[in-house]
């Protein structure tokens, strides 16, 4: 079984890239940034909500405090033997994520909390199912990611999600490439995660490039589409945050 992190503490920015401005970004990284120990992989999720919807439209209000809950595979669903449990909050911009390793063979993604263990991370992920009520599978999310670290601060980390695509029926980790697409004509999600502030460097390179920080999630903006498509309503996309001051880099387009 590989090691991953079950405790993160950090803060993430989000940028929406252009196929042009990825391009141009990842000339600029190679004296900065490494490939992380997961340089490359295939992420599916599901996240889980209340038959309201309740937790993704209380993240699409911006609050101070949000939190959701997701089972992730990494690499091709049908080899993988592990999945993830993971519980994901934010609050005043700094990103807690807890997450726990099970079996994935025979794993009930209807009755999730069964298979878990009585752990800390176990106990956390109850007490979210009963605050909430019921919550059950929701939508299934997956796309291609390419992760870097810096070579001067290994905590400083850039991801680039692409080919994002979503579906609300066959909630299941099969067939993790079946789904509408998220994001037009190319565009690939940038994150940078870090414990502190930006670097100068880094600030500077996404500033000549005009990249500037989104308001995004995978799951809130695949939600409102669909809400679009229900009620008829203008399509509403989310749109960066022009604010020169909270930069950051970018990469993705051909993941592979």
């Amino acid at each position: 079984m590989a090691q991953f992190d079950a405790y993160f503490k950090r803060y993430e920015k989000k940028y929406l890239l252009s196929p042009e401005q990825y391009e141009k970004l990842r000339q600029r990284l190679p004296e900065h940034f490494e490939p992380d120990r997961f340089h490359l992989s295939e992420i599916s999720n599901i996240y889980f909500d209340t038959p309201t919807n309740r937790l993704v439209r209380a993240s699409n209000e911006k609050p101070d405090y949000k939190e959701k809950f997701r089972v992730r595979v990494y690499g091709d669903p049908e080899t993988s033997t592990e999945a993830f449990l993971e519980l994901k909050k934010k609050f005043h911009g700094v990103v807690y994520k807890r997450r726990e390793a099970v079996p994935l063979n025979g794993l009930d993604i209807d009755d999730i909390c069964s298979g878990t263990q009585d752990t800390q991370i176990s106990r956390e992920i109850r007490r979210l199912f009963d605050f909430y009520g019921p919550l059950k599978p929701a939508m299934f999310l997956s796309y291609r990611r390419i992760a870097l670290r810096g070579i001067e601060d290994p905590e400083l980390r850039i991801t680039f999600d692409g080919d994002i695509r979503y579906r609300t029926d066959d909630l299941s980790f099969k067939d993790p490439d079946s789904g509408k697409r998220l994001l037009p004509n190319g565009e690939i999600l940038m994150e940078i995660k870090t414990g502190a502030s930006l670097p100068m460097w880094l600030s500077r390179i996404l500033s000549e490039l005009k990249i500037w920080p989104a308001s995004f999630s995978k799951y809130g903006k695949a939600f409102l589409q669909e809400e679009v498509k229900r009620i008829g309503a203008p399509e509403f996309r989310m749109k960066p945050v022009l604010n020169p001051a909270h930069t950051a880099p970018l990469e993705r387009q051909q993941i592979a």
